[in-house]
């Protein structure tokens, strides 16, 4: 007898008889894939733990209880150091460092905590060598290399370690579930399974997952809905540099980023981003200009680039990298209409160093300004930087934390910035650095190129 098989949205978990294109739920294409159906366990057969409701006012009004990582932009991440009890989901694609990170995490609490590392990849002798290259013997650190979620469990109830590391989720299974691992009945029964086990221990949970070609967590959404905090390790396997990030935090913010570099012994932190992002800037180069932009609460200077040259075709070609495209191409029409440059003709690049992602508007002013500086091919100055956002008319807005960012802009040794002029009464004045009110477009460009 054929047995009966289901079909669920790799998206957001949704059941279906049959074989959909779209998925009627969450509305996304191509997501459905086959898998057997569960049986339906009965009521009767386990015995259900009964919980009393408690009024609001009698609950445990304490703070959650945190502790210190070890490594301090990881802390900086996860909102001020790990919480006891959650469960955290790194994801990160194919040899980005996810598992050095984890385990350089246990050699920096191995001390204070008690690890179980759970390797459904790796064999007990594999992770042995890369805890030599890193450097990583001491403290109380157990090594299981186990894909039996049912093991897991055990070695977890009879170790009772404090803090728990399953790399990665995609490699585990669950007996009691009919499917193969890393499909998305086994993955989602499998965290929920360590979820409770975490709530109800109170242990800590880092849990890994892989990540699918379009970019986000393999398995359905909803794996990201169950969990305490999802972060993302990101960067460019060919560059030196991965950036940390929250894409969803229940204890912090989700605007903090961690900068980490890759050299031989493993992850370095990167205390001081902007140092390095603007390391090897050329010196008085068209087409270049410096923002402040808030990574949370942590001012960053990131280098925009742009190039301008005339175009050879009908139809100009453009590209951005690191800012929103159609951000760019409106402030584009903006120079075009405001400031009088003909960049209709033009083909246009624009590239942000270090693999940054601009997202807020405060970036405009030096995107302008950096496309000005490439079309006249006269340079902006390296000791100027510039902050704020541009409207339709071609005015200069203000932008949130504008003291931050330049206190950033002064400690680096910048002498002149570009900043709104309705906003100069507010702004403190720093050592050495010289503000440059400005309302329009057409303003700011004469006053940085006269």
């Amino acid at each position: 007898m054929k047995a009966k098989t289901v079909f669920y949205c790799s998206e957001c978990g949704n059941e279906t008889a049959k074989w959909m294109g779209q998925c009627p739920a969450c509305g996304a294409w191509n997501t459905m894939t086959e898998a057997p159906k569960e049986p339906k366990s009965s009521v009767g057969s386990k015995a259900r733990k009964i919980t009393v409701p408690k009024l609001l006012s009698e609950l445990d009004a304490q703070e959650e209880l945190r502790f210190s990582t070890g490594i301090r932009e990881f802390d900086r991440v996860l909102g001020g150091g790990a919480v006891r009890g959650s469960l955290v989901l790194v994801g990160g694609a194919p040899g980005i460092g996810k598992s050095t990170l984890l385990l350089q995490l246990c050699g920096k609490i191995g001390e204070q905590e008690r690890v179980l590392y759970v390797s459904g990849e790796e064999s007990q002798r594999q992770l042995k060598m890369r805890a030599q290259r890193l450097g990583v013997d001491q403290g109380s650190i157990y090594v299981l290399a186990e894909t039996d979620l049912g093991a897991v469990l055990a070695a977890v109830d009879e170790l009772q370690p404090t803090v728990l590391i399953v790399d990665s989720i995609q490699t585990m299974f669950d007996a009691e579930t009919s499917a193969t691992p890393g499909s998305i009945s086994q993955v989602r029964e499998c965290t929920m399974r360590i979820m409770r086990s975490a709530k109800d221990s109170g242990y800590t949970a880092f849990v890994v997952g892989h990540v699918n070609k379009e970019g986000s967590i393999a398995g359905p959404k909803v794996l990201e809905h169950m969990v305490d905090c999802v972060l993302y390790f990101e960067g460019d396997q060919s560059l030196a540099y991965r950036i940390l990030r929250a894409a969803k935090n229940r204890f912090g913010s989700t605007n903090e980023i961690g900068v980490f570099e890759m050299i031989d012994s493993g992850l370095k932190e990167v205390a001081n981003p902007s140092e390095m992002l603007l390391s090897g800037r050329p010196a008085n180069a068209p087409g270049t200009c410096v923002v402040s932009v808030m990574e949370g609460t942590r001012p960053v200077l990131a280098e925009i680039q742009a190039l301008v040259t005339p175009s050879g075709y009908s139809g100009a070609r453009r590209n951005a990298n690191g800012v929103d495209y159609n951000r760019a191409m409106l402030l584009m029409a903006v120079l075009e209409k405001r400031a009088g440059l003909v960049l209709s003709g033009c083909d246009a690049y624009i590239n942000v160093v270090g693999g940054l992602q601009l997202d807020e508007t405060a970036a405009d002013l030096a995107i302008v300004l950096a496309l000005a500086s490439s079309f006249k091919d006269l340079p902006v100055g390296s000791d100027l930087a510039a902050v704020g956002e541009i409207g339709l008319s071609g005015e200069v807005r203000s932008v949130n934390h504008l003291n931050q960012r330049l206190s950033e802009i002064a400690r680096l040794g910048f002498r002149r910035c570009v900043i709104p002029a309705h906003v100069r009464d507010d702004v403190q004045q720093y050592k050495q650095l010289e503000t440059i009110p400005v309302r329009s477009v057409r303003e700011a460009l004469r006053a940085v190129f006269g």
